[in-house]
C-alpha cells in the first residue's frame, strides 16, 4: 500500500514540530471521546496494538491514561514512524514503532497476540480485499478475551451519515476508485467470520463510528 492522496484536515494531515513531533488537527478534537471509548474496553494490564498509528499521538495519550497496558505503535510510513518515535520515547510502557502493511497477508503471523487492538482511520483510505485483509487478520491475531476496536467514517448501509461525508467518500474515488467508505455492517462481518463476538457500535464525534468484536475465552 503506497497510496498519497489529497485529503482535507484529516489523520492524515499533520504539521511537523522541530522536535520530530507531528500534530494532526482532527486528534486534538477527537482524541478525548476516542480515549473514553477505548479505556473502557481495554484491560488493566496486557498488551496493546495500535495499526496505523499516525502522528503517534493517539498511542501517546492511551500509554499515559492506561499505565498498566504496554503499547505496540506502527504504521507504514516512515515520516510518521519517527513521528510516533518522538512522541513516545519518553514512555516506559510503549514500544519502539514498527513498520507493519496490514494490507499485506500474513502480516499478522510474527506478531504476538495483544489484549487490545486499536485501528484508526485507515479502512476508508484503501480497497475492499486490502481492507477486509487488515480485519481478518487483526482478528485471528488476537488474544483471547481481547477486544478489536475500529474507529472511523463508515457507510451506513447504502447511506452515508451526512452530505460532507458523501461528498469526503467521493473525492477518495475520484483519486482511486477502488477505495472508499465501507459499509460497518460489512466491517461487522469480517469480524464475526473471524471468530469475534459481542459485537457493538460507538457513535462518535464528526459521524465516526468505533466498531468492536471480542475473541471469546475458549475452554476445554
Amino acid at each position: 500500500m503506497s497510496r498519497r492522496l489529497n485529503l482535507p484536515d484529516s489523520a492524515s494531515v499533520a504539521e511537523s514540530s522541530a522536535d520530530g513531533r507531528m500534530f494532526a488537527p482532527s486528534t486534538a478534537r477527537n482524541a478525548a471521546a476516542i480515549l473514553e471509548v477505548v479505556a473502557r474496553f481495554a484491560p488493566e494490564s496486557g498488551t496493546g496494538l495500535e495499526i496505523a498509528s499516525g502522528t503517534g499521538e493517539h498511542v501517546a495519550q492511551f500509554a499515559e491514561a492506561l499505565p498498566g497496558l504496554t503499547w505496540q505503535p506502527s504504521d507504514i510510513d516512515p515520516d510518521r514512524i519517527a513521528s510516533i518515535r518522538a512522541w513516545t520515547r519518553e514512555l516506559p510502557n510503549v514500544h519502539d514503532p514498527i513498520r507493519l502493511d496490514v494490507t499485506e497477508t500474513g502480516w499478522s503471523g510474527p506478531l504476538a497476540s495483544p489484549n487490545l487492538i486499536f485501528l484508526s482511520n485507515l479502512l476508508h483510505l484503501i480497497s475492499q480485499p486490502e481492507a477486509q485483509t487488515a480485519v481478518t487478520e487483526a482478528a485471528r491475531l488476537l488474544a483471547p478475551g481481547g477486544w478489536f476496536l475500529v474507529y472511523g467514517p463508515f457507510r451506513r448501509g447504502i447511506d452515508f451519515a451526512s452530505q460532507g461525508d458523501h461528498a469526503f467518500d467521493a473525492s477518495l474515488r475520484s483519486q482511486d476508485p477502488e477505495i472508499g467508505y465501507k459499509p460497518f455492517e460489512t466491517v461487522q462481518a469480517w469480524q464475526s467470520q473471524n471468530g469475534l463476538q459481542d459485537l457493538s457500535v460507538t457513535n462518535m464525534p464528526a459521524n465516526n463510528l468505533i466498531l468492536a468484536g471480542r475473541r471469546p475465552i475458549t475452554t476445554t
